[in-house]
């Protein structure tokens, strides 16, 4: 059985040692580097589970890093690390493809907890045994107004057009529709989708639904499929109707 491999990304020793040992003790395998341009390199040659990047860094910063690979077309779940008051970081790097965030000062703890959630709901490239006991076919694509989501394809269309999704955003579009009608608050969408519930952090869902908000409505300031529902969380309504 392949183990899982971390890219760890940080130009301080000490951080990079503390979080190899403990990602080493639980199991993975680890790579690392201490500038940019390596951790480029690095993610663009070799297939990793999941990257831990690091946001000030010499040569190439994290976000150029982030918004390269993600150019690229690698889909490795990227975790960034930033300073713990610095909410434009965060935004940005959600903006640029980022899955998840930690912030400094963190436990190694928490970065486990966040690692793990990452694969848990990652579906890996590699190759898997044709979809002979998945769900009824009827499912694998589904209608919802004049949107079309194949789940084995991981593609979203309207009127035959793709849309552009990040894993994220195509993760977070199936659970709606298949909550349909239903308020869901930001803690369960923060839970279920992310794999963790730290109600701290319901600001990434919040961003995430606004990026989706502007693939997929027809006026994203006036939305009619996902809606807020203040004081509670969203609903998901498919034929964008009261």
């Amino acid at each position: 059985m392949t183990m899982d491999k971390i890219l760890v990304v940080d130009d301080e020793p000490a951080i990079v040692t503390l979080l190899s040992y403990n990602l080493k003790q639980a199991g993975y395998e680890v790579v690392t580097a201490t500038d940019g341009a390596d951790a480029l390199s690095l993610g663009l040659a070799q297939s990793f589970t999941c990257i831990l990047l690091d946001l000030m860094l010499p040569k190439l910063d994290g976000m150029e890093v982030t918004k390269k690979l993600r150019q690229e077309k690698v889909q490795t779940p990227i975790i960034i690390v930033t300073a713990k008051n610095d909410e434009f970081d965060k935004v940005f790097g959600l903006e640029l493809g980022a899955d998840d965030y930690i912030t400094k000062p963190f436990s190694p703890r928490e970065v486990l907890a966040r690692i793990k959630a990452v694969i848990r709901r990652t579906t890996p490239d590699e190759p898997v045994t044709p979809p002979a006991p998945m769900p009824p076919a009827n499912r694998a694509v589904m209608l919802v107004g004049d949107l079309q989501i194949d789940q084995n394809k991981y593609r979203v269309a309207r009127n035959g057009k793709n849309i552009s999704l990040t894993p994220k955003e195509f993760e977070l579009l199936v659970y709606f529709v298949e909550r349909e009608g239903r308020v869901l608050s930001r803690d369960a969408i923060l839970n279920h989708v992310w794999g963790y519930d730290y109600a701290s952090e319901t600001r990434i869902v919040d961003i995430h639904i606004s990026h989706l908000r502007e693939k997929i409505e027809a006026d994203p300031k006036q939305p009619r499929l996902i809606r807020t529902v203040r004081g509670f969380g969203y609903e998901f309504v498919g034929d964008g109707h009261a």
